[in-house]
């Protein structure tokens, strides 16, 4: 596993260039992985008893706490998903089938697993492509469609091609279009190759209902009517795509793809459920209404949060040491006013500051992926050279921190309104303003946002 030499000052250091501050919430989930990997070095029988401590980060928004769950996910190639908890409590669903959570957790897993033996095979399923276009380009039927082609076009490539009935001579022009193939002179071409369709009479849509048993109705009906063969004249160019995917399907085993994405889920799947504290019922109001929905949805996540297992197409499903992390700004209402039971079930509780203007100047240009360096880079693909002066990001950052006070305080989500709005006219011009330096400075930041900072009620629409 990649995280197997991470310490948890190393995780931190890892989190850090991402994500400015915050240095509670990341030795957090620090020590939380690092639990991981020392269960995985404990006998079966002790390991299995270890359950992960889940996390609620209390903080209000854009403060990083999403982004903290999605980089320890990305840092330990565990499988991850996000949910909101309000998602479970619209009008019509009474208690709506939150295992779902698991089931789309198990079939990101299954995709990550998918691609990560692709990439692994990716030279064995070119070369095995390569032969497949030369076989087509080799046979009677695609040359014959070349010389129609030939015969209408003056444009096409032109391919000498010939049937030898030599064993070397037929090798000799195999490797000649090979080497064309791979120069790319042969991407125009067209040929015929054997692609499959689906045969079902019927289109099929899943229910929630069904997916609750596990059944995949299109799998059934696939059974029962497999893939119908046809070919299909398609360019060159078009056609290592189509066999690409075809020779893959043959090459990856998918049961043990599946096998690996359950195994990865179970043992290091993270959920991230963001605004439990909309599902939180704030102390001595009357349990009726909303919040019977909203206690509901406690209750049916209790289970999965508690370890239980989920039934999925693919197999059971156990939730034991899926890592769950909670977030919510809890303004309205307090963790201790989630069911006691849920509580009990998210021993760490971590609280996230609200960004200072400090910290917004910091997020400006610290991160790995920071806003002034996506720009930059932006702008860079129109040729266009951007620069910022050191006052001018200050202002920025100043103005983002005046707005989060008068408005709604939507953390370092404030600093992405407020940069658009001051490069807007830039962007707009980029494509004639090739080759050219601009710089942006604190007065030009003034200018562009003067007016609508002047009128707060438009303010509010546009930042």
């Amino acid at each position: 596993m990649i995280d197997e030499y991470l310490t948890p000052e190393e995780i931190v250091k890892e989190l850090d260039k991402y994500i400015v501050g915050q240095e509670a919430a990341k030795k957090s989930v620090a020590i939380a992985l690092r639990n991981r990997i020392r269960r995985r070095k404990l006998p079966p029988d002790i390991a299995e008893e270890i359950t992960p401590k889940n996390i609620i980060m209390i903080g209000p928004t854009g403060v990083g706490k999403t982004e903290i769950a999605r980089r320890i996910a990305r840092l330990t190639a565990a499988p991850f998903i996000k949910v909101e908890a309000t998602k479970f409590t619209e009008v019509g669903y009474v208690g709506k089938d939150v295992e779902s959570i698991i089931r789309d957790l198990t079939e990101l897993a299954i995709r990550m697993v998918k691609s990560e033996r692709i990439q692994n095979q990716e030279k064995r399923i070119r070369e095995l492509v390569e032969e497949r276009i030369l076989d087509a380009l080799l046979s009677k039927s695609s040359s014959e469609i070349y010389f129609d082609e030939e015969a209408t076009s003056s444009e096409s490539p032109h391919v000498d091609v010939v049937w030898p009935t030599a064993s070397s001579s037929l090798q000799r022009t195999r490797e000649k279009l090979r080497d064309k193939l791979r120069k790319g002179e042969l991407d125009e071409r067209i040929i015929e190759i054997e692609v499959e369709e689906s045969s079902s009479p019927v289109e099929v849509i899943a229910s929630s209902g069904v997916e609750m048993l596990g059944i995949d109705l299109r799998d059934m009906f696939g059974s029962m009517f497999p893939p119908r063969k046809r070919r299909k004249r398609v360019k060159v160019k078009d056609a290592r795509e189509i066999l690409f995917n075809q020779e893959a399907q043959r090459l990856i085993d998918m049961e043990e793809v599946t096998a690996e994405a359950i195994r990865r889920v179970e043992e290091s799947g993270i959920v991230f459920i963001d605004e439990i504290d909309k599902i939180a019922s704030p102390a001595g109001r009357d349990t009726h209404g909303p919040d019977v929905s909203r206690g509901g949805v406690q209750r049916d996540l209790l289970p999965i949060v508690e370890g239980s297992t989920v039934l999925t197409k693919h197999g059971p499903v156990r939730t034991n040491h899926i890592l769950f992390i909670a977030a919510g700004a809890f303004s309205q209402a307090k963790p201790s006013d989630l069911l006691p039971e849920l509580q009990g079930r998210f021993p760490i509780r971590v609280e996230l500051s609200p960004l200072s203007e400090e910290d917004l100047y910091r997020i400006l240009i610290e991160p790995y992926n920071s806003l002034v360096k996506q720009y930059k880079a932006l702008l860079a693909t129109e040729g266009v050279e951007l620069e910022f002066t050191e006052e001018a990001l200050r202002e920025i950052a100043a103005i983002s921190y005046r707005l989060n006070q008068k408005m709604e305080n939507i953390g370092a989500r404030r600093l992405h309104t407020v940069m658009e709005r001051v490069l807007q006219e830039v962007s707009f011009n980029a494509p004639r303003l090739k080759g050219q330096r601009l710089v942006i400075d604190k007065d030009y930041v003034i200018a562009q946002l003067e007016d609508v900072l002047k009128d707060e009620d438009v303010a509010r629409y546009i930042l």
